[in-house]
């Protein structure tokens, strides 16, 4: 908005003058589209030497106005308004100069003071201070380069009649030296004013169709956002986190044919004009919630970011459909039955043998562009201070998850419960890394019927008994992993505890029944099977000696009681010996800035402390 700046008077001794400028601004500011343009008014009569001068403008968006000028309020607001669509229009930029013809400073001042005189007496805009220019020029006033043209042409002699100076002066203070813009800069007036104008004009078709901005809007997007809140505890707190912008408009400049999600900003962009049902918004908001509840964004880890972004939408939609939630829109949707219970990682691994067929799908953006913006918008200000969003996020998906399943509202896919509760582990910048390497070893269990573990009987046949849902004996005897810790000396008690702690919550989360544990500095010393409770609380570290990790992983592998294709997890600070073989599966898990003496066959973690 333009602002003015003010010269401290007392109320009493305000000059007449500065008070009728006062008064002009005011009825400025009252205009919907004057009032959000950019600007700075002061009352000082720089550049405005003349007899008759009034106001002038500078390239830098600085607006000067004489107050001892004899002008009423609206003659002001007129002035005022003069000189900032000076700025607005771009007037001072060598792009808007025609570039065929000579540059004649004066006559492409007078050129855009007609233009701007017309404008203003089109919209009716305060009280103009001349006379109408279209009963002086036989052609249509519609463009500043028409006029220059003309003006060029029949040689005039640049009086300066319509300005806001003097006759013999520009209000346009620098235009001999018009504004060049680099590559990707651009003049930030104008852009003001193209919203200004978009804005003034919903406003007005609001005002004659009786209906408030300000009020809550009921659309059909939002009523699918609001059926989250009051219906689907899962997602719920999620949907309350999020701004649901339904601006056609935005959605233009992003190229957003149906939707997409800003996680970092904690934006859905959502196109009204494609004309989806209340059941389909349901199905593209929850698809779009659950993108950034589970943090998809941040797991590329230098993948080609728009595959990936398609191997999401194929996991996310095999569970919207299992799930039944909404109604699968017939666009932008990717769904294939042949990918149910894969993981993203798996499916991004098929998507690169044929890059070419993945390539030409559609997402709910639209064509080649993936649904979700990939960390390159502004940021918020001040998000160290509070609980960050992504923090917000995990809470509201994982109690989400907790009041879904404590009032059995409904059975959910294995893996989505799994990716939830993985959430559950300290929020360090290696989980995801990790959390990779997990599924890749323990993927999803279902849970199946069984009447080894009867459920409730129903009250209306009680002699009936009913199944139970259970995991296989079977599945969960092999579903475990061997760690070894490096309890030398050079290791501290938060390293171990941080590391083991995280160790503890994937393994809880991906339904490990008991982990073995191996403690090593010279000697290994066998810890057996704990559960993952028992690691993060009561586990007893032993040792604290040297550092010769080589008889911990010869343990582990020639025990008895441990699977032949069990994989393990090294925990050390890199301070060990330079020759350790590992034959089984194996990664390792180092603090940040630490390294191995040799070259690991194995996946490096790093974490931060």
């Amino acid at each position: 908005m333009p602002y003015v700046r003010s010269r401290y008077y007392r109320e009493e001794e305000k000059p007449a003058g500065y008070r009728r400028v006062e008064a002009g601004f005011g009825l400025l500011e009252k205009n919907t589209l004057f009032h959000q343009l950019d600007g700075y008014i002061t009352a000082k009569p720089s550049h405005l030497n003349a007899k008759g001068s009034l106001a002038c403008v500078t390239k830098d968006g600085d607006i000067y106005v004489n107050m001892r000028a004899n002008l009423s309020p609206e003659q002001w607001c007129y002035v005022m308004a003069h000189n900032l669509l000076h700025l607005a229009f771009g007037h001072f930029d060598k792009a808007s100069i025609p570039s065929d013809c000579e540059f004649v400073p004066a006559l492409w001042n007078k050129a855009c003071d007609i233009y701007i005189t017309r404008f203003l007496y089109d919209i009716r805009l305060g009280e103009p201070i001349c006379a109408d220019p279209a009963e002086a020029y036989p052609i249509k006033l519609n463009s500043e380069q028409k006029i220059y043209e003309y003006l060029l042409k029949h040689q005039d002699n640049g009086a300066q009649i319509c300005g806001t100076n003097s006759e013999k002066l520009k209000d346009m203070i620098g235009v001999e030296r018009p504004i060049v813009y680099k590559k990707g800069e651009r003049n930030a007036y104008a852009e003001k004013f193209s919203y200004a104008v978009t804005h003034s004009i919903k406003s007005a078709l609001c005002d004659a169709g009786g209906y408030d901005l300000k009020t809550k809007k009921n659309t059909v997007i939002s009523r699918a956002a609001e059926w989250f809140l009051s219906h689907y505890p899962l997602l719920g707190g999620l949907a309350a986190a999020f701004k649901i912008v339904e601006d056609i408009e935005m959605c233009h400049r992003y190229e957003i044919h149906i939707a997409a999600v800003d996680a970092e900003q904690g934006i859905i962009y959502a196109n009204p004009s494609c004309g989806f049902s209340e059941e389909e918004w349901i199905f593209v908001l929850a698809h779009e919630y659950l993108h950034a509840g589970l943090q998809h964004q941040k797991r590329c880890n230098g993948r080609d970011f728009f595959l990936w972004n398609i191997a999401c939408d194929y996991v996310i939609n095999d569970w919207l459909h299992e799930m039944e939630i909404g109604r699968m829109p017939p666009d932008g949707l990717l769904y294939d039955e042949t990918l149910h219970n894969k993981s993203a990682e798996s499916i991004y691994d098929l998507i690169v043998k044929e890059i070419r067929k993945y390539k030409k799908l559609n997402t709910f953006r639209g064509f080649g562009r993936g649904d979700m913006f990939n960390g390159n918008r502004p940021h918020f200000t001040g998000r160290e201070n509070g609980v960050s969003l992504d923090e917000l996020l995990k809470n509201a998906l994982r109690e989400g998850l907790d009041y879904h399943q404590e009032h059995n509202r409904g059975f959910l896919p294995a893996g989505l419960v799994q990716e939830i509760r993985a959430l559950a582990m300290p929020a360090i910048p290696w989980d995801a890394a990790l959390a990779k390497w997990f599924d890749v070893q323990f993927p999803p269990l279902e849970k199946h019927r069984t009447y080894a573990r009867p459920s409730r009987r129903q009250g209306a046949t009680p002699d009936i008994p009913r199944p139970g849902y259970a995991y296989y004996e079977q599945d969960l005897e092999s579903r475990t992993f061997g760690v070894v810790v490096d309890t030398s000396g050079s290791m501290s008690a938060k390293q171990i505890g941080m590391a083991l702690g995280s160790i503890a919550s994937y393994a809880a989360a991906k339904d490990v029944p008991f982990v073995r544990i191996i403690f090593c500095d010279a000697k290994a010393t066998d810890a057996g099977y704990l559960a993952p409770e028992d690691i993060a609380g009561r586990v007893k570290v032993t040792g604290r000696g040297g550092t010769i990790l080589q008889p911990g992983v010869d343990c582990l592998e020639q025990a008895n009681d441990f699977p032949k294709d069990g994989p393990i997890l090294i925990i050390t600070d890199g301070e060990i010996e330079n020759d350790l073989k590992v034959r089984r599966e194996h990664a390792f898990l180092l603090p940040r800035g630490n390294r191995l003496p040799f070259r690991a066959r194995g996946e490096v973690f790093y974490f931060r402390e």
